[in-house]
Parts: structure tokens; C-alpha cells; sequence
């Protein structure tokens, strides 16, 4: 069939027990002209009961998720369970063997090129192989992300509108569950629109959670326990660890993204120098920071001012930037009530 997968696994995703394989993904290439790429997954399993598919490293330079995952890999044991549990904490695993945001197989960005093809480019047939075999299996799918290495995060859960008043109530209960100190609700326009991962799983009906837990390619240990005790929360509500032993949840604060004035861009190239932070409370007009010349030295640097108000949630964390470069990203707070069209 021209749309099926050529992706294959040893991994039977129906039996009992732990699993630790790989997909395999066919790549040929001058040095191994039949060679396979191996994507480490682990099935766990222990009779009936709902699917969660926890993915990480859909970006390879974002590690909390990946470090996160195979704490859990590691930690958990099928006699636990109530149901299943599928796990891939390098997904992109060319991207996250080079420390990149895209693969160096094709330059592909992941989570730009959702439901994928099977019989496109290596990070195409991921996508593919996701879209139409890993998320039909699932009752809600975790896609754990963070800053990379351009962008630092606020640790934040973030979800879409459902396409029903009760599909977004049942997220925004996951969101809450989820536990992180900023929820970030979206519409779906942003970013990569309909070609992210959780913009197929809403299209298949399948709850996703996304989160951003840390960024400039370095390791954040409190957004790595976000990952980490969010999941065995969400776990634990959906009764696929009934008996989980969780951290009580942070209070989360319910916020959006207010348009395309809440990015703020370089307008010219040069070294950024910001003038606030991650958490900070802005006011339309306020500086966000000077970006000094290189080749002019001796001329005035650029001021940078922001086009509406709201709280930092991400930052460049690169000091040198190129003219379109996103230097901050807002958000607001939004009330549930107008989410979900109640009074």
C-alpha cells in the first residue's frame, strides 16, 4: 500500500510485560546501503486499560523530556499498571544524536512536518509512522518539549482548543492535573499550526498535552521533575497507575498567547542585550532590550520595544541575532470561563 509504513519493530504493542526495542527506520546511505536507523522505544503492559504515549526528543536539543523519560522507563513496572504505556524519549533520534533542533539526515524539523509520509524523507516517515500507528493506539499522547538551543522557557503545560466545548474541558482538567505553574492555551494558529504532532492528534480525537520545560540546550532539573512527576500525575487520574504515589500539583495559571504582538523580533542584526526576564510582568512600549552593532561599533545600538503587555514565558537565549529573530514571547491571562463559552 503506497500510505503504509516503512517503519517496523519486534515490539508487539498487544502483549503483556516491558519491551525494550527500537524502530527501525530505513535509511540508505553510501556507508550502509540496507542500513537501519534504530529509534529506542519501550511498550509496557499489563492487560486492558487506556494508552499513554509519552514522547520526547521531537526536538533533539530539548533534554529534560528525553532525561525525564528514561528516569521512567527505568522506574516503572508493568505489575504497576493498569493498561499501557509507550515511551520514545529520542523520537527524532538522528536530531537528538547530533544535539540539533532539525535531523542532519534531511534538515527536518519534526514537529513541522506532521501527519508526515511514508514514503518521504527520514523525518517524514517518523511523522508518518506516529500519525498513523503510535497515536490510533492512544487514549492520550505527552509530547515533552523545551526551549532548544535558541529560546529559554518558562516550564509551562501547553494545550489546544478542543473542537468541542467538553474535548476542551477535558483538557484543561489534564492541564491542571499535568501540574506545571503556567498553563498556555492555544488556538492552534500558532507556531507550527496544523503540522505539530498535537494538531494530528486532535484531528484523530486523542487528547495531547505539550509542554516547555527549560531551553539553551542546557539541562534544568526543575523542569526535568516537571516532566517527570506531571506524567505520573496524569498517569494516576487516568487510572493507569492507579497507585502511583504523586507530588501534589502546582496552582496553574490558565494563559494565551494574544496575537502575533506577542512576539517581539529583531529588527536588525548584532548582539542582543535584553532588558528583562522569564516571569517578568511587561507593559506595551516597554524596553525589551538594545541590540549592539558588530561592524559599527562605534554607532548607537538598536533599541527593541514591546508591542503589548504580558508576562515573559520565553526569551532568546542566543546573544547574537539576524534581522527576524524572535527575542521574546508574551502571554496573558485568560479566563476558563471564556475558554470553554460558559458565563
Amino acid at each position: 500500500m503506497a500510505n503504509e509504513t516503512r517503519i517496523w519493530t519486534d515490539v508487539d504493542f498487544r502483549r503483556d510485560g516491558k519491551q525494550v526495542s527500537c524502530l527501525r527506520l530505513p535509511f540508505s546511505s553510501d556507508r550502509s546501503a540496507y542500513g537501519t536507523i534504530p529509534i529506542p522505544i519501550i511498550c509496557i503492559r499489563n492487560g486492558d486499560g487506556p494508552t499513554a504515549l509519552l514522547i520526547a526528543g521531537n526536538h533533539g536539543d530539548e533534554y529534560e523530556g528525553q532525561v525525564a523519560l528514561g528516569k521512567l522507563a527505568r522506574q516503572l513496572d508493568e505489575r504497576d499498571l493498569r493498561g499501557r504505556i509507550i515511551l520514545l524519549p529520542a523520537l527524532n533520534y538522528p536530531a537528538v544524536d547530533a544535539g540539533r533542533r532539525v535531523s542532519p539526515l534531511d534538515e527536518g524539523n519534526l514537529n513541522r512536518m506532521f501527519p508526515g509520509d511514508a514514503n518521504g524523507s527520514p523525518t517524514r516517515m517518523i511523522a508518518h509512522y506516529v500519525s498513523t500507528v503510535l497515536l490510533p493506539l492512544a487514549d492520550i499522547v505527552i509530547d515533552l518539549h523545551s526551549g532548544g538551543t535558541s529560546l529559554l522557557y518558562l516550564p509551562c503545560c501547553l494545550i489546544r482548543v478542543g473542537k468541542t466545548e467538553a474535548e476542551t474541558a477535558r483538557l484543561v482538567e489534564l492541564m491542571h492535573v499535568f501540574g506545571a505553574s503556567i498553563g498556555s492555551i492555544s488556538d492552534g494558529s500558532g507556531g507550527g499550526g496544523a503540522t505539530t504532532l498535537s494538531a494530528t492528534a486532535q484531528m484523530l480525537g486523542i487528547p495531547a498535552l505539550t509542554t516547555e520545560l527549560g531551553g539553551g540546550a542546557s539541562m534544568s532539573r526543575q523542569g526535568e521533575a516537571l516532566a517527570r512527576n506531571g506524567i505520573l500525575r496524569v498517569l494516576k487520574h487516568m487510572a493507569i497507575l492507579p497507585d502511583a504515589i504523586v507530588e501534589p500539583a502546582a496552582k496553574t495559571r490558565s494563559m494565551r498567547v494574544d496575537g502575533r504582538q506577542a512576539f517581539t523580533y529583531a529588527p536588525v542584526g548584532g548582539i542582543f542585550e535584553p532588558a528583562v526576564a522569564l516571569g517578568d510582568e511587561i507593559q506595551t512600549g516597554d524596553l525589551a532590550g538594545i541590540i549592539h552593532s558588530v561592524a559599527e561599533p562605534a554607532t548607537a545600538p538598536r533599541s527593541v520595544h514591546f508591542g503589548q503587555s504580558g508576562v515573559v514565558a520565553c526569551q532568546r537565549a542566543l546573544a547574537l541575532t539576524e534581522p527576524g529573530d524572535c527575542l521574546f514571547k508574551l502571554v496573558v491571562d485568560t479566563p476558563l470561563s471564556t475558554i470553554l463559552g460558559s458565563d
